[in-house]
């Protein structure tokens, strides 16, 4: 475990098991990036009684390549989320009329330039997930900083709009992703998970005006259907045990008012049998009078309207 000084260089490791720290350091642990004050509003767009807001993490090739494998095998099932996966997803959203958010690693970005132009034709938004979808965890302070501003390069070179939102690679959020964050003057984050519904996010206990849309791995594809040969790594739960948890997820969601938020991989959601799930899970929500937004859409919405205090 590394320290930082003021200008965020890595200063001496703290040695210390974390029984041994004193109370001002698990403190600043603690208190460094927290949920602030919600941002879930009086009311959503026409009366609607949620929000809904999908997201695509278009890793592809990125996963093996990140690791350093770069053997046909593993690159193939990347290459099958933006050969097969990627324009099944757009022809069902096309369907229905439905906007998302697709979070793409720059190198991802720039091994499928058509696929950007296909998400910005289709009217979707193209957000931040990287450079090869690193470990930013692993990285030194200037690496991550170098490669947020490459992406954002990157992206806004390929889509034509310069992303502001990030979804950090495997939602790794170092202690200096926030800075970093707040230097590309993003308006949202969606890699935290301390609430349900969106909130503002304080840095060191200070209000920073920047909106997280909240994650969570029940309402992530990858968990339930990863599949790793040389690890325990099994999709154990059949796809339509997957789409009894997200239903049940949503209903609440209309329950309570607030936003349902799904996070899905094309080289994931994309097969046959689990595109069929996602479709299901549209087909129950039509039957509710909901906001489909993108993540930059309520980002928005929430920062301008949201009411502190909403949910007691």
């Amino acid at each position: 475990m590394t320290t930082a000084d003021s200008a965020g260089r890595p200063g001496p490791a703290d040695t210390r098991e974390p029984w041994q720290w004193d109370e001002a350091t698990w403190r600043g642990h603690v208190g460094a990036v927290r949920a602030g004050r919600s941002l879930l509003p009086a009311a959503w767009p026409g009366g609607a009684r949620a929000a809904v807001a999908l997201s695509f993490d278009s890793d592809h090739e990125t996963i093996p390549l990140r690791d350093g494998e770069t053997r046909p095998g593993k690159l193939s099932q990347g290459e099958y989320g933006s050969r097969v996966a990627a324009p099944r997803i757009l022809r069902l959203l096309a369907e229905r009329g439905l906007p998302a958010t697709f979070f793409m690693p720059a190198v991802s970005a720039l091994l499928h330039p058509e696929e950007v132009r296909a998400y910005v034709d289709a009217g979707h938004e193209v957000a931040l997930h990287g450079w090869i979808h690193e470990r930013n965890m692993t990285l030194a302070p200037a690496d991550e900083r170098e490669l947020a501003l490459r992406a954002a390069d990157t992206l806004e070179r390929l889509s034509g709009t310069r992303p502001v939102g990030l979804r950090t690679p495997s939602w790794d959020f170092s202690d200096h992703t926030l800075a970093v964050s707040r230097e590309l003057g993003l308006l949202y984050d969606s890699s935290l998970m301390a609430d349900d519904d969106p909130y503002e996010i304080l840095a060191a206990g200070e209000p920073t005006g920047m909106v997280e849309i909240p994650v969570e791995w029940i309402r992530d594809d990858a968990p339930y259907f990863t599949m790793d040969r040389h690890t325990s790594s099994r999709p154990y739960t059949p796809p339509r045990g997957v789409l009894t948890i997200w239903r049940d997820e949503f209903d609440q969601a209309v329950e309570e008012g607030g936003v349902f938020q799904l996070t899905l991989h094309p080289h994931v959601i994309g097969h046959r049998s689990r595109i069929t799930v996602l479709r299901e899970l549209l087909d129950h929500i039509a039957e509710f009078d909901v906001w489909y937004a993108t993540h930059a859409q309520l980002a928005q919405y929430v920062a301008k309207d949201g009411q502190n205090g909403r949910k007691g």
